[in-house]
């Protein structure tokens, strides 16, 4: 059963953002697929955040066990996903003593722990095969979500977040928004991210326009070789990783697919903690270590710049 799980979620996340079938086949076995996430995350042990309302906004948040001030995380979710759909890496990023802010996106659709279908509200802005037609007005909301939710935790001394310490994370449609405002969009751009991390983003509409140069934070991609959706058009020659300025970094995890980042996958789990601690504890924390560790075992690929 959990073979043909993974076999579903492979091709979902590949059906997803190429759009190689038929649309209604691609809508069942999106469909199946977000409703399964909806019941995996239900059943879920207790993710660990404070649920709370920032600036009209519902947001899942994890503080560190130290008063602080603290280093802050903003975390996006992927589309359909929510603020506690990557609770193993949001509890260890808290662990680790970091303040982590998840919002819920309009897109969210297992934030209330049930799966509603949300009718005609459930495709994306534009279609991921044709990132041509995407621009900086393309989920601009999820943008603003950022902004406002980070200006408002900053403001409030309840957080105890470190203003001159800021990073970024992302999962794929959470990937392309914090890639956004790293500078990917000019017009997005947030002023003061220390280091942006991008867990099997789309990404491919800052390559069709040749923005992903404006991005100043150093960038880490992470994909995976069952991801066959996203990760080729992160590590193919003049994909992302190669259109992103140094410093940045690529790490691929052997039989990662698209929702290895997420509750409903457990391949590679250690080792994504492992490599996004390590880069956030560099370029946000400014701790000595390598910002990158070596290759581990379960790493198919990794490219430093």
């Amino acid at each position: 059963m959990r073979r043909k799980l993974m076999v579903a979620m492979s091709v979902a996340g590949a059906l997803a953002f190429t759009g190689c079938a038929d649309g209604q086949l691609r809508d069942r076995i999106r469909d199946r697929i977000a409703k399964r996430f909806a019941d995996r995350q239900a059943n879920q042990p207790p993710s660990g955040a404070e649920r709370m309302a920032i600036v009209g906004r519902q947001v899942d948040v994890w503080r560190p066990k130290s008063d602080g001030p603290a280093p802050l995380i903003l975390f996006s979710h992927g589309w359909g996903g929510c603020g506690t759909q990557s609770a193993f890496l949001m509890r260890a990023l808290a662990d680790a003593g970091y303040l982590v802010v998840a919002p819920n996106h309009r897109d969210a659709r297992c934030a209330s722990g049930s799966w509603s279908p949300h009718r005609g509200s459930d495709r994306p802005v534009e279609p991921f095969r044709e990132p041509d037609r995407w621009s900086d007005a393309t989920y601009a909301d999820r943008r603003d979500d950022m902004r406002m939710v980070l200006e408002a935790v900053l403001a409030d001394p309840g957080f105890h977040a470190d203003r001159s310490r800021v990073g970024l994370v992302g999962h794929s449609l959470g990937g392309y928004t914090v890639l956004g405002l790293a500078g990917g969009w000019p017009s997005w751009k947030l002023a003061g991210v220390k280091a942006v991390v991008a867990l099997s983003p789309y990404c491919l509409p800052f390559v069709a326009k040749r923005s992903m140069a404006g991005a100043t934070p150093p960038v880490e991609f992470q994909g995976g070789t069952r991801d066959f959706g996203v990760t080729p058009g992160i590590k193919k020659g003049s994909g992302c990783f190669d259109a992103t300025p140094a410093p940045a970094a690529f790490v691929e995890f052997q039989d990662a697919t698209h929702f290895a980042w997420t509750q409903l996958g457990t391949t590679a789990h250690e080792s994504i903690m492992r490599y996004t601690l390590a880069y956030l504890d560099h370029y946000v924390r400014g701790d000595s270590m390598p910002a990158v560790p070596g290759r581990a075992a379960d790493v198919s690929d990794l490219r430093v710049k």
